[in-house]
């Protein structure tokens, strides 16, 4: 029976479906942007986390040994302060009896606290050198820093040696941490201690083009009179001891209060405190120094009347931040913005890496599952004793949906004419523009209709097949698809078990022979056909796939049709099986050879669709999970282990490439790798294994890294644009790929 071709003299209104197609297709191009910006903002909060913590090619060496003949003598014996006033290089001492309190190296969350307590206790200022990348992930510590009376300088952003630094470099590192400074505390400062110096003759030839530079842009370098070395933890007596000045002597003193365990100096500290306080000495910052300096001239004796006891403290002298300037403008909201992008980063790496060790466990405990039940269901269907029952030898319809299909329906009826097993051939054409319809009529093949419809999609287009069928059994393929010979057969044995409802076959890509057909090959036979071994095993088949797969028709009918509900109608007429009580199950012996997408954007389109129509299904059979007896498996058993393989571990395993370069590029290179490839050595060995159940050839595993790099981030994209579409809403209709008819000769059957 077919139906007459509707006119195409008028133009007819879209229909509804039509209407909600259009706007939803309206919606894919912002949806994918979205998907991609997504992804360069969490590649963006990788980049700045490991910048934080480690300078992307980070430069480890420390200059010694260098000349300094350039240097003049007056600074390399001069003061710990130097200054380029007037653009004169101009040494500045610490006043007899002086202590100014200098920490490097911070902050730190565990010990700088500790240190900030102690000073509060003893009314003591501090001078904190700060390393920038530190600043920007504990900026609270920061601000109770400055509130408290202490004053900062700039301690570079990554704690580097500038000396081997190019101009571009330094001034990159001064900036980021003035910034950090600004979005903590809303200050910027103009003092700076280089990494790595110490007294003021260790200048050398090339770090002092870099004092200079930095002086004429008004910052003051400050260097050690005494040095604690508390970061060697020689004991708190020896700590003390090497902090002490001589003779009565000013100093500027080195202490840490970050770069390591501090336990030492936090011992250390108010024992020192006290010990300088009971040798009258009084404590003050750097810019306290520069303040005393000029106001007693050359003397050294107080001019404001300071107490001579010693005891001028944090809450005393005026001054002592007198290198702070209050951050305005866009310094102050991009050092804001850096901060509150340093949070986001500081929450979002460790919840990534929490995800990361999930996704790790469960494609381990996958990989670990997927052979050893695929070994078990091959073992058990492959006896010699094994049977459905008796042969399943009645004739069965097969449903044969087309739109615009003209170069591949002739290789797919000409396939289906050479079939082992009696059957009828239903080739239902939905509206197609391109002939389609008079191709299989002109074939002239036995035993086959062609029942035309107006354009109403794959699912109608299949309930029209079922309404035409004139057996119980009936056998559900795509219009590009090829099957062998023996196909049908082999697809319908299943049925001789009355419990058995649908049957799903082998599909395999015809099309290898390009990357992207290799790529996807390596997919069918690994991530489908071996996943429907341990499903069949399970009882929880999710799946059909539309290019095989075979139903009793009384079980179509009672679960009401082919749903045009969701994208992925092949998902919800298996889950409704399910729920109806059927058994689903897995034929590996009925092989049909399908028409893979043959470029990257018809893969995206064909997966946007099948990933966003199994959220739908997933979704609209979401009370599966509180069905009770057989029907309520599904719920208990098929609806996690989907959800878990099938969209939470895709969507996530791209975290273990992601972290891969992460680890690369930021800790350690070696190791990153060799976890990386341990991870792909696990995967090439069950895809082997795949292969081998599937007697494919195994020279298309050599594609597997490159898959594994390239192929899954583009589905990962596609999960997240197909996850954006679940939460916006949205419809798409039947989607049609480009095809190209050469199935049929990659399959021997053309």
């Amino acid at each position: 029976m077919t139906h007459p071709t509707p006119s195409r003299g008028r133009r007819r209104a879209p229909t509804r479906m039509e209407r909600a197609a259009g706007r939803a297709a309206a919606l894919q191009k912002p949806r994918v942007v979205l998907a991609l910006l997504l992804l360069l903002a969490l590649t963006c909060v990788l980049l700045l986390d490991g910048y934080l913590r480690a300078e992307v090619g980070g430069d480890q060496r420390v200059r010694t040994g260098a000349g300094s003949g350039d240097v003049p003598d007056k600074v390399l014996d001069g003061g710990p302060i130097l200054t380029f006033r007037g653009g004169r290089a101009t040494s500045v001492s610490v006043p007899a009896k002086t202590i100014a309190l200098t920490f490097d190296d911070g902050p730190d969350p565990t010990w700088t606290p500790e240190v900030l307590e102690i000073l509060r206790k003893y009314d003591v200022p501090g001078t904190f050198f700060l390393v920038g990348s530190m600043v920007s992930r504990h900026p609270g510590i920061v601000r109770t820093m400055v509130d408290q009376g202490n004053e900062v300088g700039i301690h570079t952003f990554t704690h580097i040696d500038l000396s081997y630094q190019s101009d571009a470099r330094v001034k990159r590192e001064m900036e980021q941490t003035q910034l950090a400074l600004a979005g903590a505390a809303g200050i910027t400062t103009t003092l700076f201690r280089a990494p790595y110096s110490s007294e003021t003759d260790a200048i050398d030839n090339y770090s002092w083009p870099v004092y200079k530079k930095l002086g004429a842009d008004g910052y003051t370098s400050v260097f050690v009179d005494t040095d604690s070395d508390d970061w060697k933890r020689p004991g708190v007596s020896k700590i003390i001891k090497w902090a002490t000045p001589k003779d009565g002597k000013g100093a500027a003193v080195l202490f840490h209060d970050a770069g390591g365990e501090r336990s030492q100096t936090i011992a250390a500290l108010p024992r020192y405190i006290e010990k300088m306080r009971a040798k009258g000495y009084t404590f003050t910052t750097i810019s306290g120094v520069m303040g005393q300096r000029d106001a007693t001239g050359a003397t050294g004796t107080p001019r404001d009347g300071t107490p001579a006891d010693g005891t001028v403290g944090a809450s005393d002298l005026s001054g002592l931040q007198a290198a702070h300037h209050t951050a305005t403008g866009t310094t102050l909201y991009e050092g804001r913005a850096l901060v509150a992008a340093v949070a986001v980063a500081e929450w979002t790496v460790p919840a990534l890496s929490a995800a990361l060790i999930v996704v790790g466990v469960a494609v381990m405990g996958r990989f670990a599952m997927m052979p050893a039940l695929a070994r078990r269901h091959h073992r058990q269907r492959n006896r010699r004793r094994f049977g459905w029952g008796p042969p399943v030898t009645r004739p069965v319809s097969v449903i044969v949906p087309a739109y615009n299909e003209k170069e591949c329906i002739a290789g797919t009826l000409r396939s289906l004419a050479r079939s082992t097993h009696p059957i009828e051939i239903i080739v239902v054409d939905d509206g197609s523009t391109d002939g389609t319809a008079e191709i299989a009529e002109s074939l002239g093949l036995p035993n086959v209709r062609v029942v035309r419809q107006r354009n109403a999609g794959k699912p109608a287009a299949l309930n029209n097949g079922v309404r035409h069928a004139s057996h119980d059994i009936v056998v559900m393929m795509d219009g590009d698809t090829v099957f062998e010979p023996d196909t049908v057969r082999q697809l319908v044995q299943p049925f001789a078990d009355p419990e058995v409802g649908a049957v799903a076959g082998n599909a395999k890509v015809g099309n290898r022979d390009t990357v992207i057909g290799a790529w996807q090959h390596i997919e069918y036979v690994m991530g489908f056909n071996l996943d429907r071994r341990m499903y069949d095993l399970l009882r929880c088949m999710p799946t059909i796939p539309g290019a095989i797969g075979a139903f009793r028709r009384e079980a179509v009918l009672g679960v009401g049709g082919m749903s045009d509900d969701t994208l992925a109608e092949d998902t919800d007429i298996t889950i409704a099986l399910h729920r109806a009580g059927w058994r689903v199950v897995y034929q590996e012996h009925a092989r049909a050879w399908t028409e893979a997408p043959g470029s990257l954007g018809q893969l995206w389109s064909q997966r946007y669709r099948w990933s966003y129509g199994t959220m739908q299904a997933l979704w609209k059979h979401r009370k599966s999970l509180t069905d009770r007896g057989p029907s309520g498996r599904f719920g208990r058993v098929g609806m996690p282990l989907v959800v878990l393989f099938q969209i939470v571990t895709p969507l996530f395993a791209p975290l273990i490439d992601v972290f891969t370069v992460y680890s690369m590029v930021f800790i350690d290179l070696r190791a990153a790798l060799l976890a990386w490839l341990a991870v792909l050595g696990v995967q090439l060995l069950c895809a082997a294994y795949a292969f081998r159940l599937d007697r494919e050839k195994y020279r298309y595993l050599l594609m597997m890294p490159l898959q594994q790099l390239a192929y899954r981030q583009l589905m990962y994209l596609v999960l997240i644009h197909s996850g954006i579409t679940a939460l916006t809403g949205g419809r798409l209709r039947w989607q049609k790929l480009k095809r190209t008819g050469e199935v049929g000769t990659a399959a021997g059957v053309g």
